[in-house]
């Protein structure tokens, strides 16, 4: 019987260890921004059009863009893409190595009003390892250059790796 109970204790201990290191914590939310409250007013008053409302999303070493949702939709409806920048390049085409604020990815988190279309192809990313669709960018406006959370208020952003999920 001691032994049993010594084994369910240990599989119990290394059950929640496990756990733990799955579930992370990454430190308090990080991104600031609106109640839920304001960000669905604000969503629920906004123009239609045949556009999309993009959200750039950078992490170190990936090659997507950001997300992407159509006006009315909330965040969680968003689909993270792949631009293919053929007719137009986006906000961020700069150099990786320049100076802060002059460089590729200096507008994380920016909102956009985005013109252009899904081509129906997917592309793979692979340093996030995801089969990704590919968005034919065609223009683009920014909307508000710091809008805050993206998905929920308890939102981290950690440039390292993918923490901005759609739930």
């Amino acid at each position: 019987m001691f032994n049993f109970v010594t084994r369910l204790l240990a599989a119990a201990g290394v059950c929640c260890a496990l756990t733990q290191c799955g579930t992370s914590s990454l430190g308090p939310p990080n991104m600031g921004g609106p109640t839920l409250e304001a960000r669905a007013a604000q969503i629920t008053g906004e123009a239609g059009g045949d556009f999309y409302y993009g959200r750039r999303y950078f992490v170190e070493k990936t090659r997507f863009w950001g997300y992407l949702r159509k006006p009315g939709q909330p965040w969680s409806c968003a689909k993270l893409v792949i631009f293919k920048e053929r007719k137009h390049a986006s906000p961020d085409r700069l150099p990786e190595d320049a100076p802060d604020g002059q460089r590729y990815a200096f507008d994380n988190n920016c909102e956009y009003r985005i013109r252009g279309y899904f081509t129906g192809k997917e592309d793979y990313e692979p340093n996030s390892n995801q089969f990704l669709p590919e968005f034919m960018l065609t223009g683009y406006e920014v909307v508000e250059p710091h809008p805050g959370w993206l998905f929920q208020p308890n939102d981290h952003y950690d440039r390292l790796r993918i923490t901005l999920y759609p739930h």
